[in-house]
């Protein structure tokens, strides 16, 4: 087996749903990410782009802009070569991530040196759908079904107890694992504190690149004065009784797109790139639908016996933050310093639009580590309806 590496990646600013992006179609979006990339490789530059073997991307909705593969839309729209090849991955959260790994795989048989991933979601401009009537001209009212985010058109078969909100999954999670109010509130302040921390600190300045025409400079959801105390005050999302889930411990809607390149040692000097880092072991995991925040628990503990190393050699985690309170039962799970986990700021400050996260997480993953020196790190996320996948990296810098 051939290894996989990871040469770069880049983000668009996250904005928020209704803000900044809103605007922008994520076929752009996603174009954007795609040629931004590939122009950051001095082998592809100019007829250099046909270098590309494939591009794979996550994407979580797909029912409007997008036109179902915007994957081929991407490349299409960033003046890429027609000859190359696009397919779209849909493992909702996990779509990007996911796309990695299947780029990582096609590198690792031998079928590609060099593929472009990533991911791209508009949760602000996610359409409505409506169903088909079950027959012409029916009397009464039908109702539209959002596409943003969720469970939609339900098969009546699915068992209610699935088919609750991600909210009051998180709820019964907490409950389960004891995460209490106050260490999600806290967790969710670290995560607004680090992210605009790293900012400041120029960490994201070679990571994100802006969008044409649209004045975001940085991700929009960040509130830099947010702290526990002020989270405490925000009233609860999904139980009014005993509940602890809010707005301010929780990942929000968001728009957004994220690229990464993927390629085989030897694609070094197709790109005019040294690798940032190996993809070292892959890992997915499956559970109870309304249990999906815990997934990564098992994903990463299969991607690190897959790389043949443990939780004691790990340095670096970026964990994507659905919720404080799964993310702190996957914590609590693996036993590992909170402190190694999302150093960057996480999800529910930066935002989380779902079929770009994982590309994000693991770009971050990668330039935290080749900044850092630290040799392992664990990139992992959780997913609707139950799964969980992680990566692996192992620092090709240090």
């Amino acid at each position: 087996m051939i290894d996989a590496f990871v040469y770069d990646a880049v983000r668009t600013p996250f904005g928020r749903y209704g803000g900044a992006l809103a605007g922008t179609r994520p076929d752009d979006l996603a174009a954007l990410v795609v040629r931004s990339v590939v122009d950051r490789c001095p082998g592809l530059a100019g007829d250099g782009a046909g270098r590309v073997d494939e591009v794979v991307f996550g994407n979580a909705n797909g029912a409007g802009e997008e036109n179902r593969n915007v994957a081929r839309m991407a490349t299409l729209l960033a003046g890429l070569p027609t000859s190359i090849p696009g397919s779209t991955v849909n493992r909702l959260c996990g779509s990007s991530l996911d796309a990695a790994i299947m780029g990582s795989r096609q590198i690792a048989t031998g079928d590609a040196d060099v593929v472009l991933v990533g991911g791209v979601e508009s949760m602000s401009r996610a359409p409505w759908v409506l169903p088909k009537t079950e027959k012409p001209y029916p009397a009464g009212n039908l109702d539209l079904a959002s596409t943003t985010l969720g469970w939609r058109l339900v098969n009546p078969r699915m068992p209610s107890g699935w088919t609750v909100s991600l909210g009051e999954a998180t709820e019964q999670l907490r409950e389960r694992h004891g995460i209490s109010r106050e260490r999600q509130d806290a967790f969710a302040a670290r995560s607004h504190r680090l992210a605009d921390a790293a900012w400041s600190d120029g960490f994201y300045d070679d990571l994100v690149v802006p969008v044409p025409g649209v004045d975001l400079a940085r991700d929009e959801s960040i509130r830099a004065d947010t702290t526990p105390e002020r989270l405490a005050g925000l009233r609860t999302s999904f139980r009014t009784e005993g509940g602890t889930v809010t707005a301010g411990n929780a990942s929000p809607l968001n728009d957004g797109a994220s690229a990464v390149v993927l390629g085989s040692e030897r694609a070094q000097e197709r790109l005019g790139l040294a690798p940032l880092a190996r993809i070292a072991g892959r890992g997915a995991s499956a559970l109870d639908p309304q249990l999906f925040g815990f997934a990564p628990v098992q994903a990463a503990d299969t991607a690190l016996a897959r790389a043949g190393i443990t939780w004691a050699d790990v340095a670096s985690v970026e964990l994507n933050e659905a919720f404080a309170a799964q993310s702190l039962a996957c914590v609590d799970a693996w036993g590992i310093d909170p402190e190694i986990v999302n150093r960057h700021g996480g999800a529910i400050a930066i935002g989380h639009p779902l079929g770009a996260s994982g590309g994000r997480i693991l770009g971050t993953l990668a330039r935290s580590l080749q900044r850092s020196g630290e040799h392992w790190g664990v990139a992992c996320i959780c997913i609707g309806v139950g799964q969980g996948l992680a990566v692996v990296l192992e620092n090709a810098t240090a």
